[in-house]
């Protein structure tokens, strides 16, 4: 058989429904083996960098594979970005780029090029990948592809990527012939660094049960692995409080009692309180990076016992010293903890008493909405209010992240999207279409700034030509407003490039362009029929929404800060009254 029908045939047997890609001679071959077949559909996008946010969208929701395609040069180069999202973020993803005909390949001569296109992309993404390797003879196909899926899959997931030349791509193999991985003695040989150790679970359990101020901090590790009813069911058992990092969100649901909102730079006031008082803080499936321990992390939760449990050793101490660490995968810990924690024990009841009260306190969304404008905060809390509770939340990167993150509230089946590690602008509206594709068309929230939304905003044209329902919310406040707000506490308001020499469109005439329904967010009429009306729409729609240029983040964490004192500041005689841990000097 042809060996591009191999491939294609391959990635259908594995689960994959999708291939994210451009068209381009070095795949031409590869692509041409989809065609009318009815168990994978090939979804041509607009540009590279979305087919790899879209594959890395459909490796979220799935937690399978999500796959694209890219020809040789230009078109394997613009995968880069989403490449290392998720690689940063881990997930499982197999990112597949044509190259030039071996026998006008450079190899190793000293020169910079030779065949039209041919670019050395296997060199260029080895530290954002898990593995990356040239298919050189047709003979290697079967072996190259095991070995790449079970490495996507397996331990720590993140990306693979295989470069198969055009002369490898229409080669006829006998595929039962062909070597395999599979059944090779390098199967099931994970690097070290992802081998499990639990050899001090019974000690751990131990200090959970005697802890006076517990707190577990859930990481984007814990839904990755699949742990989120077992993090469910220790909260449940426990009345133990669950706070969240940003690529957390989604590890429990946020109508639960123990549920004690975001961490970190940008998190809610009340859960940085929480964590910063505890005596013990289980961090699970999280790097504990600056974004969560702040720029001073020998300051985070410093009156606790804290246990860092990672499936990859070596991100255990990067940030917080002094954190005990377990390598093992956050779904295996919490099974394993749960069967040593006695049925009878229970959270001393004044300290989930002490959060419920810091919540009340130090809200970050506000009651309602009283000023003559919208504010963000609420605009989510409402929107998520009005939202079934079973979509995809695709959400881009700036402010209205971190809006998201302190306001949105998830709930049921709901699932979050979010570019972590990579922090890239333009990543929502591609990994919704992914997310929504590999889903069967599960409604999508999309989420984005004027200013991501631009970075591919070609996509909307991939929307309305599958009919994607995607919901897409645009918070326009004609300003790159999170580099806007640090320009202004740190540059004296000098607004280079956020405000000076930005532009954005009407998006609602963008949309019409593009044939998708579109209107501007009205905040003086019923907001709850125009959620109603937007969200349970047929097919894509869109809606835009003013608001005004110099609209900040509150609470956010200044340089130098601890994470329990966030601007802006409380009243020092208020803050320390607030702390059981002793606060640190001015």
């Amino acid at each position: 058989m042809k060996l591009s029908d191999y491939v294609i045939d391959f990635l259908a047997q594995k689960g994959v429904t999708h291939i994210f890609e451009i068209i381009g001679g070095a795949i031409a071959h590869l692509l041409d083996s989809t065609y009318d077949r009815k168990d994978i559909c090939c979804v041509s996008v607009h540009h590279e960098q979305a087919g790899a946010f879209a594959a890395e969208g459909a490796g979220r929701f799935t937690g399978n594979l999500g796959v694209a395609m890219a020809t040789s040069g230009p078109g394997a180069t613009n995968l880069i970005t989403g490449i290392g999202s998720s690689f940063f973020d881990s997930v499982p993803c197999l990112y597949i780029t044509g190259q030039v005909n071996t026998y006008e390949y450079k190899w190793n001569r000293p020169v910079r090029q030779i065949g039209f296109q041919e670019t050395d992309i296997v060199s260029i993404v080895r530290p954002i990948t898990k593995y990356a390797a040239m298919v050189e003879r047709p003979g290697q196909i079967r072996y190259e592809l095991e070995k790449a899926v079970y490495l996507a899959r397996n331990g720590r997931p993140g990306p693979v990527l295989l470069d198969i030349p055009m002369d490898v791509q229409r080669a006829e193999i006998d595929p039962v012939h062909l070597p395999s991985f599979d059944d090779s003695e390098e199967q099931g040989k994970l690097p070290e660094s992802e081998l499990p150790d639990l050899s001090g679970i019974e000690e751990i359990a131990g200090w959970l049960v005697a802890a006076e101020r517990p707190v577990v901090l859930a990481g984007g590790g814990v839904r990755l692995s699949g742990a989120s009813p077992l993090l469910t069911e220790l909260a449940d058992r426990t009345d133990i409080p669950v706070a969240v990092t940003l690529m957390g969100l989604d590890a429990v649901c946020h109508d639960h009692p123990s549920f004690c909102g975001m961490v970190g730079a940008y998190g809610n006031r009340f859960s940085n309180l929480a964590v910063a008082n505890s005596d013990f803080l289980l961090a699970v499936g999280t790097r504990l990076d600056t974004r969560i321990t702040g720029t001073r992390p020998e300051t985070f939760a410093r009156g606790a016992k804290i246990v860092h449990v990672d499936i990859d050793r070596n991100e255990i101490g990067q940030k917080v010293n002094k954190a005990i660490g377990v390598r093992a995968d956050a779904k295996r810990f919490l099974l394993e903890l749960l069967n040593r924690i006695p049925e009878s024990h229970r959270t001393p009841g004044n300290w989930p008493d002490r959060i419920e009260r810091y919540k009340r306190k130090y809200p970050t969304t506000p009651r309602n909405n009283t000023q003559n404008k919208v504010d963000p905060n609420y605009f989510f809390q409402e929107l998520s209010e009005a939202a079934s509770g079973d979509e995809i939340v695709s959400v881009d990167v700036g402010q209205n992240q971190m809006w998201v993150g302190q306001s949105f509230r998830f709930r049921g089946d709901q699932r979050a999207m979010m570019s972590g590690g990579m922090g890239a602008m333009g990543f929502a509206l591609p990994a919704g279409i992914g997310g929504c594709l590999a889903s069967g068309g599960r409604r999508t929230i999309v989420i984005s700034g004027d200013g991501g939304f631009q970075v591919n905003i070609q996509e909307l044209q991939t929307v309305a030509h599958y009919r994607i329902p995607l919901k897409m919310v645009i918070m326009n406040n004609r300003t790159l407003g999170m580099v806007r707000q640090f320009q202004e506490i740190y540059f004296q308001e000098r607004y280079q490039s956020t405000v000076k020499g930005y532009s954005a469109p009407d998006f609602v005439k963008v949309a019409a362009a593009y044939d998708i329904p579109a209107a501007k967010f009205n905040h003086a009429g019923d907001w709850k029929a125009q959620f109603r009306s937007f969200l349970e729409s047929d097919g894509p729609s869109l809606l835009e929404v003013d608001i005004p240029v110099e609209t900040p983040v509150n609470p956010k964490l200044l340089v130098n800060r601890p994470i329990e004192d966030m601007h802006p500041f409380l009243d020092r005689e208020e803050f320390r009254r607030e702390m059981i841990v002793k606060p640190l000097p001015e």
